[in-house]
């Protein structure tokens, strides 16, 4: 068991070094200054300029950007409407899976235009590869959707007076070709080499050692399970996700996605170092989200290493730790490790069952997804760490006696309205929604009966995580709950479509409106936001909204289980 821990400091190891570099080149990107992927896609640009009617050079005030996001992912949700709910008889359907529900494929569609790839069905069952190639490329384009608005917001910081901030079409086919397309090809060769299927056939059989025979599905999985892990989307090819053996094979695959997870969340805060010249500030960002990883991180492995004490008490030994809902060829660690970096990063894949996770290790993952800012999503992760820190500054800033700025540009009024309505909504959000789903289990059990198999503390946690994963963008679940019915797919596709848009419109209207401002030039009264008491400051904000936003909903739930076993 002492091997995995080094596994673990391995892979984040791995990660920091690869981001640094990446971090420099995703800068550069933005920015628009040369790289050896120019004289590759520059070409391949170009032709998708010609055929969508863009000029690139067209610059775009905040507006505009958010004008072009929302009216361009309308068009890709109707396509995907479209063909989840004919899937039965348009072509790449070998094994006849059937089309899907109105109300499934409405869950489905939002759930991938967003980024949050909750899944309310089993992917090799119900998706024909038609279905699945039209998710995979929804993986690619909402990731790419959050870069580029990720760049916006960078460029309005960085501009001391500006209301045009770029070309949002520009930014955007950039992060796909220049950015996620090559990370995805080369994730997915290794993925194919070490045993991920790559295939258009249908299923095939497999004699067991027992001498049975089974069907197994199979296809373009490797490609698939490649961008589902760069773009922090997490969606699965197959239901059981990354912990099917089709999808992850190793622990060397299980190294390859654990760390493309994280890749390009963390490359984006050097990224902002790099394109606003002020890389002590990316790395005052990066520590905060670092300490909060930790904080959740830790407690986790150690309560899965240790196993589950109500079994314990029984004399039952747990040499492995708590083995129950996870992979042996992974380990409690490795497993352990995955649902905080897929929770903390609107990632949602998962290589173990997040419902089987002891009480607190539950926890430690739905405030993951509550506190949404520890890393993050691709680009959003960072716009909604930016939400906190125009909180941290104008509290701040009461607290010394000087004007609130940020970067030289005063935060006034109309800056702080629009941080709390974004900081609200998201708690609002996830504890509306499980409000409303335990009133209806409490109050009409023999029309909601079936919604639960965990009835009491952890069946409440279900449906909190579920609220939790659609308003964090994230995807994973606490499968115990029967998911795949009218309500539980409308409720949560509104939950993502507000969760999505509101709090990207929330911050590139404050970055908009800020690089509109008059530059006010750094003097000895500035309140310096690179340093380590701004980084602890930031993170006492994010503690404070987490901690009396969420902890009568987890003291209902996961800690009130965990106070159960004793």
């Amino acid at each position: 068991m002492n091997t995995e821990i080094p596994g673990i400091v391995l892979m984040y190891l791995a990660v920091v070094i690869l981001a640094l570099p990446l971090g420099r080149y995703i800068g550069k990107i933005f920015c628009h200054e040369k790289t050896w992927s120019d004289c590759i896609f520059n070409p391949v640009d170009k032709l998708f300029y010609k055929l969508g009617g863009i000029n690139p050079a067209t610059e775009m005030n905040w507006k505009k950007h958010l004008a072009a996001l929302l009216s361009i992912n309308l068009v890709w949700f109707l396509i995907a409407m479209f063909v989840l709910t004919n899937m039965s008889w348009l072509p790449l359907n070998p094994d006849h899976n059937p089309s899907m529900s109105a109300d499934l494929a409405f869950n489905t569609a939002i759930s991938f235009v967003t980024n949050t790839n909750l899944q309310h069905y089993s992917g090799e069952t119900g998706l024909s590869y038609l279905g699945q190639l039209s998710l995979m490329l929804w993986q690619f384009i909402s990731a790419g959707c959050g870069i580029a608005i990720a760049g916006v917001v960078f460029m309005a910081m960085k501009e001391r007076n500006a209301g045009k901030l770029g070309n949002f079409y520009c930014l955007f086919v950039r992060s796909c070709t220049r950015i996620l397309f090559p990370l995805a090809v080369v994730l997915s060769l290794l993925l194919l080499f070490n045993g991920t299927p790559m295939t258009f056939k249908g299923k095939t059989l497999m004699t067991s050692l027992q001498g049975d025979s089974v069907a197994v599905s199979r296809g373009p999985v490797a490609a698939f399970v490649a961008i589902k892990q760069l773009g922090t989307n997490g969606g699965g090819f197959f239901g059981p996700n990354s912990t099917h053996p089709l999808e992850n094979p190793s622990y060397f695959t299980n190294i390859l996605e654990t760390v493309a997870i994280f890749l390009i969340p963390i490359a984006m805060v050097f990224a902002l170092g790099y394109v606003l010249k002020r890389r002590k500030l990316a790395w005052t960002i990066f520590v905060v989200m670092t300490v909060g990883f930790l904080l959740l991180l830790i407690p986790t492995v150690v309560n899965e290493m240790n196993g589950n004490p109500a079994i314990t008490r029984m004399g039952i030994g747990q040499p492995m730790g708590s083995i129950e809902g996870k992979e042996v060829r992974f380990g409690p660690a490795a497993s352990a490790y995955w649902a905080i970096n897929t929770t903390v990063t609107s990632n949602g894949s998962v290589n173990a069952m997040h419902d089987s996770l002891t009480p607190l290790s539950g926890m430690n993952a739905l405030l993951g997804m509550m506190v949404n800012c520890f890393y993050g999503g691709v680009g959003v992760g960072f716009l909604n760490f930016y939400i906190f820190i125009i909180l941290a500054v104008f509290i701040s800033g009461l607290m010394v006696g000087r004007t609130p700025e940020f970067l030289g540009k005063k935060i006034e009024a109309k800056e702080m309205k629009i941080a709390m309505i974004i900081a609200l909504l998201h708690p609002f959000l996830i504890l509306t929604g499980t409000a409303m789903s335990s009133f209806l289990y409490a109050h009409a059990p023999e029309t909601y009966a079936g919604w639960l198999n965990n009835p009491g503390y952890h069946g409440f946690s279900e449906m909190l995580y579920e609220f939790s994963s659609a308003s964090a963008n994230n995807g994973s679940g606490f499968e115990g709950l029967g998911d795949n019915t009218p309500f539980w797919n409308i409720a949560c596709g509104i939950v993502m479509l507000v969760a999505r848009y509101l709090p990207i419109i929330g911050p590139v209207a404050i970055a908009g409106s800020l690089a509109a401002k008059k530059y006010v030039p750094e003097s000895a009264g500035t309140l310096k936001t690179d340093t380590a008491t701004f980084g602890l400051m930031t993170f006492a904000v994010i503690a404070i909204v987490a901690a009396l936003s969420f902890f009568p909903a987890l003291a209902l739930g996961p800690i009130a289980e965990y106070f159960s076993i004793y």
